[in-house]
C-alpha cells in the first residue's frame, strides 16, 4: 500500500485494511482540525493506483482482510466511476470481506442522488462515519463545519434510506465556554434526528497552528473546564434518543471512557458520569490523553 502524509481512521477500524483512495479532505476548513493540513491540495488518487494497491494487499494478506476503510478525510466525495471499480475489486480480492467504510460529510451525502447512494450500498459500501461535532447551528458556523443541523439530519435520513449504517461523531467542548449548554443540548437533539447505529463522543483538543488555536490565543475561544465537559457529556447522554445506538467514548481524547447502548443503558451510563463528577470514579490522566 502507498500512503501520503499522516493517516487517520476511526478506532473501530483498527483491524481494517486502509486504502488511501483520496488524499486530504475536500472541505478542510474546520477550525479545530489539523488532520489534513499537511495535504492542502485535495485530490482523488488515480484509480489505477488504488486498484494496484488493492491487488498488492490481496497478494500479501487477501485471505485475512475482513474490513476495508477507504481514506482520507471524506472519501465519499469520489464519483461512482471511482467507487464502483474499487468496491468491485474489494469484493473480488478479499473472500472474507465483511464491510467497506469511509468518512463522509453531510455535503458529500447530499451531493449524491438517492440512486447513487443505493448503488454504492449494493456494491458493498456498508458504513459511513460522519462527524457533525455539534447540533448547535451557531457552533457549527463558528467551527466552519460547512453544514447545518437540518442538513446533517437530512443526510443521515438518506444514508439510512440507502441501507447503509451510520456512525455519528460529536465533539465535547466544540461550543467553547460561551455555548457549552447549547452545544450539548443541540448535539443530543441531532443524535435523535440522525438516529445512527453507532455513536461516539470525543473531546476537543486545541491543536497548535489551527484557526481555533489562533482564536484561543486572542481570547476569543476558551475550552470548558473538565467538570463542565463532563456536564456536556451528561446532557448529551440524557437527551439523545436514537432507536438503538452503540455508544462509545473510548477515543484517547476523552477523560471518561464509557460504553453501552442508547437508550437502553442510559441510566447506567449517567450513573458513571455522576460518579466521575462526584470524584468517586477516576478520570483518564492528562498525560494519557491524545488525538
Amino acid at each position: 500500500m502507498r500512503y501520503v502524509g499522516k493517516l487517520y481512521r476511526p478506532p473501530s477500524e483498527a483491524d481494517a485494511l486502509i486504502l488511501q483512495a483520496t488524499i486530504g479532505c475536500s472541505w478542510n476548513h474546520c477550525t479545530y482540525c489539523d488532520m489534513y493540513r499537511d495535504k492542502p491540495e485535495f485530490k482523488v488518487r488515480p484509480l489505477a493506483e488504488s486498484l494496484e494497491d488493492l491487488a498488492g494487499a490481496a497478494r500479501e494478506a487477501g485471505s485475512h482482510v475482513e474490513k476495508v476503510f477507504v481514506a482520507d478525510g471524506d472519501a465519499l466525495v469520489m464519483e461512482l466511476a471511482h467507487w464502483e471499480p474499487i468496491l468491485e475489486a474489494c469484493r473480488r480480492l478479499f473472500p472474507k470481506l465483511r464491510r467497506v467504510s469511509c468518512y463522509a460529510t453531510a455535503t458529500n451525502v447530499l451531493a449524491k442522488s438517492d440512486a447513487e447512494l443505493r448503488v454504492l450500498r449494493e456494491a458493498g459500501l456498508a458504513l459511513l462515519y460522519m462527524g457533525p461535532e455539534s447540533g448547535d447551528d451557531e457552533t457549527l458556523k463558528r467551527i466552519a463545519k460547512g453544514s447545518t443541523f437540518a442538513e446533517h439530519a437530512e443526510a443521515a435520513r438518506r444514508v439510512r434510506a440507502a441501507g447503509m449504517e451510520l456512525s455519528a461523531i460529536f465533539l465535547l467542548g466544540a461550543g467553547g465556554v460561551e455555548r457549552s449548554a447549547e452545544h450539548a443540548a443541540g448535539s443530543a437533539a441531532l443524535v435523535t434526528a440522525m438516529d445512527p447505529e453507532y455513536l461516539s463522543a470525543l473531546t476537543l483538543t486545541i491543536v497548535p497552528s489551527t484557526p481555533l488555536a489562533k482564536l484561543a490565543g486572542r481570547g476569543k475561544f476558551a475550552l470548558p473546564a473538565v467538570d463542565h465537559l463532563l456536564g456536556e457529556l451528561r446532557t448529551f447522554v440524557a437527551g439523545a434518543a436514537p432507536t438503538d445506538a452503540l455508544f462509545r467514548t473510548n477515543h484517547a481524547s476523552n477523560y471518561l471512557p464509557l460504553g453501552g447502548r442508547l437508550p437502553r443503558d442510559r441510566n447506567k451510563i449517567l450513573a458513571v458520569i455522576d460518579g466521575a463528577l462526584a470524584g468517586d470514579i477516576a478520570l483518564r490522566p492528562e498525560r494519557a490523553r491524545g488525538l
